[in-house]
């Protein structure tokens, strides 16, 4: 009986995986259909089919383009951590710090970005700096406040009971706040990954030589909607990628989280 209760399992676990597929399958082919029913212009609105070969013939040029995006996306993802943990530990370890930060971030949070980045751009020129400025700044904030807030969930009873043992603050925090507050900081690793690659892209928008953003410009700019299309298909692809890459290393790091929540 458990035995056919894991196959049962199986089963659901990969009906649950097909089903988006299928529904994007079906898209596609209403979408092909659609396109070829009514005609519509190539540059207006290319069939799918059309975008496919697209991503073939220009897959040299994607490619070199995909690199520039990737190099500025990691590049300002990993100073979005370094930021976002110096400004949650900060928080945590200072009334006055949290009452001085906390609301300077989330006011931060209300200025688009959009409207930051020209000014990023005009300060540090056109390099790949200015992009990784943009994309640290799309990314700090739920990495800062998804750790602040880990850091104070964390079990008091436990660290009462290393204070009464003696224990310093450093001993506290690398032995109770630390990894109660990990699940915390890849949730909002999670949501930085996933804005990551956006924050490159604007940031290309505004001004570069390299990178799939500025191939968006230069695509829809010539009208060749078929590339835009592609573009954005790699643009998905690539923080699909980001997203598990960091699911990935939450794993490796916090393999008694994933056990304790497979025995649940």
């Amino acid at each position: 009986m458990k035995s056919f209760g894991n196959i049962v399992n199986a089963v659901k676990r990969w009906s649950s995986m097909m089903m988006p597929s299928f529904v994007i399958l079906a898209i596609l082919v209403l979408w092909e259909l659609s396109v070829y029913v009514t005609g519509i212009e190539k540059w207006i609105l290319p069939a799918p089919t059309d975008i496919f070969q697209s991503l073939i013939n220009s897959s040299d040029l994607l490619v070199i383009h995909s690199l520039q995006t990737l190099k500025e996306t990691l590049l300002g993802l990993l100073l979005a951590v370094i930021i976002g943990i110096i400004l949650a530990t900060l928080i945590d370890v200072s009334k006055w710090f949290r009452k001085a930060l906390y609301p300077l971030l989330v006011i931060s949070q209300t200025i688009p970005i959009i409207a930051v980045a020209p000014l990023i751009m005009i300060w540090f020129g056109f390099g790949i700096l200015p992009k990784v400025i943009v994309v640290a700044l799309v990314c700090f904030f739920p990495i800062a406040i998804n750790l602040a807030d880990g850091y104070r969930t964390v079990d008091i009873t436990m660290i009462r009971l290393l204070e009464t043992m003696g224990a310093t603050k450093w001993q506290i925090f690398k032995m109770v706040k630390l990894p109660g507050a990990m699940p915390f900081f890849f949730s909002g690793l999670r949501i930085a990954g996933t804005y990551s690659v956006m924050g490159a892209v604007i940031g290309e928008w505004l001004g570069a030589s390299q990178g799939l953003g500025i191939l968006l410009t230069r695509s829809s700019q010539s009208f060749l909607t078929d590339r835009v299309f592609a573009t954005i298909i790699v643009i998905v692809f690539m923080s699909l990628a980001v997203f598990a890459i960091v699911e990935a290393l939450a794993r490796v790091t916090m393999r008694w989280h994933y056990q304790q929540k497979n025995k649940d």
